[in-house]
Formats: C-alpha cells, sequence, structure tokens
C-alpha cells in the first residue's frame, strides 16, 4: 500500500513529504492508520547524533491512531481499536520479563537501528529501502507498520489526536517522578528544563503532592506555563540557578532534583542543588564526549544521582494511568501540545528549535 510520510533524506535536508510504499505488517506486527505523531527531541536529534542514521528513513515515535491490519500471531488487538505507540522491546530477556522494558538487551536493534530485526524495512520508495521502525514505529506518516511490543491500547473518551506525547515525552518525564523518584507529599524538587519532558515531570509533582516545586527555563514563556502548571517558583536558567533554588530553599537545598536538558552544566547544577540525601534523576545527555562532574565530598552526605529511560515505564500499565489521571483532571497534558499539518513538519521542527512551542504534534492527513 501506499502511505504519505515525512521523509528526512539527509542530516542537513528539511523534511520531505511524499508518497511512499508500505509493506503489509509481517509476524507480530501492527498495520495503525496514524491520526497524529508528536515531534519529541530525540527524532530532531537524530539529525547530529552520533548514532548512525540509514537515509532516507522516516522518523516519529509518538504515535497515535487506529489499528488498521495485523500481523500472523498478533493477539489481544482489534481493528479499529484506537492506540498509543511507545518504545519497542524484545519482552523476552532479563529485564522485559522482570517488568523493566526500557532496559531491554535489545533497546539498541529494536528502537534505534531504523528497521527490523532481520534488517529489512516495511517503507520503501521505487524500489529504494526508507529507513522504518524508528522507536518500533516511524510514525510521521498516515499509515506505520509497527512491531507489536510498541502498540498500548487506550480506552478514553480524549481526542485520540492529542494521545501521542504519552507514548515517549509525557510519560519520560512523569514517570520519572512517579516511578522512579516518588517523592513524599510535602516534598521539594526543582526541575531543569520546562519542555515536554520537564514540564510532565512538573504536573507529575503536583500529582504527587510535593510542596515546593521550583521550575528552571532560559525561556520566559515556558517559565510562565511552568508557574500556569503548577510551580511553586520559577527561576531563569540563564542566571545563577544554584544560589537561586538554595535561597528558595531557605539554603538546605531541594529533596529531588530532575534534569530534563541535558546540556553542559545543567546535571551539575541540578546536583549541586540537592539538599543533604537528596536525589537527582536525569534523562537527557549528549554525546559520549560530554562529562559531567561531581564533588565526592557533594555526594558523600548521601546524595543520589540516577539515570533514567522513558520514566521506567511499562507503558501498557502507565499510559492508562496518566489517562485516568488526565481524565479527573490532575494531569492536563494537552495544554502543552501544538498542532500542525503533517505538510508543515518542517515548520514545526523550526518552532520546538526556537521554544515557540512546547510539544509540536503532527496531525496527518
Amino acid at each position: 500500500m501506499r502511505t504519505t510520510a515525512a521523509v528526512l533524506h539527509s542530516p542537513v535536508a528539511p523534511f520531505e513529504v511524499e508518497q511512499i510504499d508500505l509493506a503489509e505488517p509481517g509476524p507480530g506486527e501492527v498495520l495503525v492508520r496514524l491520526a497524529a505523531c508528536g515531534m519529541c527531541h530525540t527524532d530532531l536529534s537524530m539529525r547530529a547524533s552520533h548514532r548512525p542514521t540509514p537515509y532516507p528513513v522516516v522518523l516519529g515515535h509518538e504515535g497515535s491512531g487506529h489499528v488498521a491490519g495485523l500481523g500472523a500471531g498478533v493477539s489481544g488487538l482489534e481493528i479499529g481499536q484506537p492506540v498509543v505507540l511507545s518504545y519497542a522491546s524484545c519482552g523476552r530477556c532479563r529485564p522485559c520479563r522482570t517488568g523493566e522494558p526500557t532496559y531491554c538487551e535489545r533497546m539498541w536493534e529494536l528502537n534505534f537501528r531504523c528497521c527490523r530485526a532481520d534488517g529489512t524495512t516495511a517503507l520503501s520508495r521505487e524500489g529504494v529501502r526508507v529507513g522504518s521502525h524508528f522507536f518500533g514505529q516511524s510514525s510521521f506518516a498516515s499509515h506505520a507498520v509497527v512491531s507489536e511490543t510498541s502498540v498500548v491500547p487506550v480506552d478514553t473518551d480524549a481526542p485520540i489526536e492529542l494521545l501521542g506525547p504519552l507514548g515517549c515525552g509525557v510519560q519520560t518525564g512523569a514517570g520519572a517522578v512517579l516511578n522512579v523518584l516518588r517523592p513524599d507529599p510535602g516534598a521539594s524538587i526543582a526541575i531543569w528544563g520546562c519542555g515536554a519532558v520537564g514540564l510532565s515531570a512538573l504536573l507529575a509533582a503536583v500529582v504527587a503532592g510535593c510542596k515546593t516545586i521550583i521550575g528552571v527555563d532560559i525561556h520566559p514563556g515556558r517559565r510562565d506555563m511552568a508557574i500556569e502548571l503548577g510551580a511553586t517558583a520559577v527561576v531563569d536558567g540563564s542566571a545563577d540557578v544554584v544560589t537561586e533554588v538554595l535561597s528558595l530553599t531557605g539554603g538546605r537545598g531541594v529533596e529531588y532534583g530532575f534534569d530534563a536538558v541535558g546540556a553542559p552544566g545543567t546535571l551539575e547544577n541540578a546536583v549541586a542543588s540537592l539538599a543533604p540525601r537528596g536525589t537527582c534523576g536525569f534523562v537527557a545527555a549528549g554525546g559520549p564526549e560530554q562529562m559531567a562532574s561531581f564533588s565526592p565530598r557533594h555526594l558523600l552526605f548521601g546524595r543520589t544521582v540516577t539515570g533514567i529511560l522513558e520514566g521506567d515505564s511499562v507503558p501498557h500499565v502507565f499510559i492508562p494511568q496518566l489517562l485516568e489521571l488526565h481524565r479527573t483532571g490532575r494531569f492536563p497534558f494537552d495544554r502543552l501540545i501544538t498542532t500542525f499539518a503533517l505538510d508543515e513538519v518542517n515548520e514545526a521542527e523550526s518552532a520546538s528549535h526556537r521554544g515557540d512551542v512546547i510539544k509540536p504534534v503532527l496531525l496527518m492527513p
């Protein structure tokens, strides 16, 4: 069949929206008719990534839509069923079997090689292969052949076109707080980066009952949004952030820190802002050459630093939980979203780079 997709032909080229060929779903795969797909920083970072990216390629890994076809061996899904798409996992290795699929032993192979495990692709153009299965899906398209493990059935009245970001950015930030940091009611937390991931973490901190919630960002509009969503204070990221955070906490520091930026110095500042026995989680990092340094004396006071992938989320469990919080008005993640038509994909990318929007979502034709 044919699908309309935003194809990236090189790391410096704009996306090109074009018609390409899509194979039928194979064993363990699902054909999804997409309503929309969120644009995530990971999509954009593939341009400058240290990872080898096979061009041409279709990116996109925050898809939402409806099941349109089932490959051999797929069970538990029905044609027409609304779904959210998330990362792929093998389901068989020890981390997957013990409820930690974000640390799947085949995470790299299944999510970043942009092909099936056997090296084939579901996408092609005039007989030339096009990279597919990015994060198990490649959802910058009107249809996608998706790994079964990436498909999360949802039962909600919320508009399906707004749900895709739950599959990565939103669950990453919210899960970091609710699944990993797990602050007690009344705790203090500072969040570096008030983009989609950071603001999802902020919404989760409100759900968790944190008393002091500090948002750090260089963009005034994002700091304003942080206040609207429940931050008790905000700090300009270009200021002396550690001094500001310590001042806001009476010199003690915060019990929890969260770095959603991954820029040089942000993790160091987040750790330096911790109270004794505080914990800092981070979900973003630069290339392998980027280093962070901490004084062993600082860590000696019981402080902990932990890396987090996808919010340590089991998507089939956590995404329905977030939707229930949204239904009751406690997790308004849809306020982060600005929609664009698929053929406005380059405008969406530019707006994201400028910080004009928090979470761009592409609507499919």
